[in-house]
């Protein structure tokens, strides 16, 4: 029996990791406004392909888009700018596979840790991010923009990638996991 996460079946494919390029923008620009009500536009995409950012998208057998992230190497940590799944995989384990490709391209640019900002709203992003290690470090005020206006807070999270739990690790850590997750 295949694990299953609050009875969405797990995802069972492997994906394939490959450098995002110009030309995958506009599909994940698409999956960008699907998931987010205040998205990443073309131009920040642009912006950091340009700027030469670690950028991947994980496809499908099939070729389809099922996620993407973008990182910025820092002095000391792997800033984790941006991490999306396509919202009809939400639950199924994808983004501890993003979170897995990207520990081992940290571990891979001699780096030992990851960082990232994640709304307080956002409690499926926040389940799979501690389920994995990531521990709060502190608070950016007023970092993202909300409705009406204004603005919500950003949670800083860091992995330290010698303490953390492997992302894709087996069946049991899986079942063990909040639904929802990224």
């Amino acid at each position: 029996m295949s694990p299953v996460s609050y009875g969405v079946p797990r995802y069972a494919e492997p994906l394939s990791f490959a450098p995002m390029r110009a030309n995958d923008v506009d599909e994940v620009v698409r999956i960008e406004n699907d998931a987010y009500p205040f998205p990443w536009t073309r131009g920040n995409f642009f912006d950091s392909l340009a700027s030469g950012y670690t950028a991947q998208v994980a496809r499908e057998a099939g070729g389809r888009l099922a996620g993407y992230f973008l990182l910025m190497p820092a002095v000391d940590d792997m800033h984790l700018l941006n991490i999306t799944v396509r919202p009809d995989l939400h639950g199924r384990g994808i983004g501890r596979q993003l979170l897995s490709r990207i520990s081992v391209l940290t571990r891979d640019a001699g780096i030992e840790a990851v960082l990232l900002e994640v709304r307080p709203s956002n409690l499926n992003a926040l389940s799979v991010y501690r389920h994995v290690g990531f521990e709060q470090i502190g608070m950016r005020k007023h970092y993202y923009p909300a409705s009406g206006g204004t603005r919500e807070d950003a949670i800083v999270m860091r992995l330290v990638l010698s303490r953390a739990l492997n992302p894709a690790a087996g069946a049991s850590q899986a079942q063990a996991c909040n639904a929802g997750q990224a």
